[in-house]
């Protein structure tokens, strides 16, 4: 097989048509070039250049080899050059996920950051619970998530971007609604409506803090996503906690109220893969870092 050396120096003898100009060009001694095209045309069994005292000229046969050769070593150099553009992460494809909170308070400032500085990286968003992205994670079918604890992380770097203050939706003529913030301990009695407990993590969270506070959650109405949550406390089915970054999916009829201190936050965590950081990866946390600087 032809190295790439022998053909950049078939190419420059061919456009100089001289090989002590060739040389000159490739900066190598003259008997030197000569014999590597030597080599070359024993290689492949045909005389490439007809030599004179006076002159160089082509062959039928080296005419072809070097249009050829100029269009395999043209596409080298691209390979080349988008294999380093690569290792930079210039180009190349990045899979987010991120949970439904992730899409509404992170996710739009960090993509259209992101393509601004890389639009020649591939970006793909999936949304997806917590515990799924996790998944994903270590098969591999997603870069980096943006989850909710609590979850298991060996074998991830967790980083936690936001901390954010809790808050109930509920019916604007139910009693709570007069309060300006509402204590945990008030809802002991009160119908919840919840994400299911698989696959959501959200769903372990609202029950911790429940817990934590002295009392079970009476689930009334699983949902799967807040939004759906939202239209079953209108419909009069419960209420429901969310992140303050959810605050804007109330609707006519409902309100919102901030938990009362002391209160727990719900945090959104930054994960991805220990070990070798892959280059777009690394461009992702440049701009996580400088839009998130408070990022633990």
């Amino acid at each position: 097989m032809t190295e790439l050396r022998h053909l950049r120096y078939f190419i420059a003898v061919a456009e100089e048509l001289h090989f002590g100009r060739a040389a000159q060009r490739l900066n190598i001694a003259q008997p030197g070039l000569s014999q590597q095209i030597k080599a070359l045309e024993t290689e492949l069994g045909v005389p490439l250049l007809m030599r004179t005292r006076r002159r160089v000229e082509l062959t039928a046969a080296g005419q072809v080899f070097l249009e050829e050769g100029r269009r395999a070593l043209a596409q080298v150099e691209r390979a080349e050059k988008l294999a380093r553009r690569a290792a930079s992460g210039e180009i190349g494809r990045l899979t987010i996920g991120g949970t439904e909170a992730a899409t509404w308070v992170v996710l739009p400032q960090l993509v259209r950051e992101f393509r601004k500085r890389h639009p020649n990286v591939d970006l793909a968003i999936r949304e997806m619970p917590s515990p799924a992205q996790m998944s994903a994670l270590r098969n591999a079918e997603i870069d980096i998530g943006f989850v909710r604890p609590p979850l298991g992380t060996e074998g991830l770097v967790v980083r936690t971007v936001l901390e954010e203050k809790l808050g109930v939706i509920l019916p604007r003529s139910h009693p709570l609604a007069r309060r300006a913030e509402i204590p945990i301990i008030a809802l002991r009695n009160e119908p919840l409506v919840v994400h299911p407990a698989r696959p959501s993590g959200w769903a372990e969270f609202m029950s911790s803090i429940c817990r934590s506070a002295g009392f079970e959650p009476r689930v009334a109405q699983e949902a799967s996503e807040t939004a759906t949550a939202v239209s079953f406390v209108a419909a009069g089915l419960g209420l429901t906690i969310v992140p303050v970054s959810l605050k804007g999916l109330v609707r006519p009829g409902l309100v919102y109220r901030p938990v009362a201190k002391p209160a727990p936050t719900a945090k959104l965590l930054l994960v991805y893969r220990s070990g070798v950081v892959p280059p777009t990866v690394a461009k992702l946390l440049e701009v996580v870092r400088e839009l998130w600087p408070e990022l633990t």
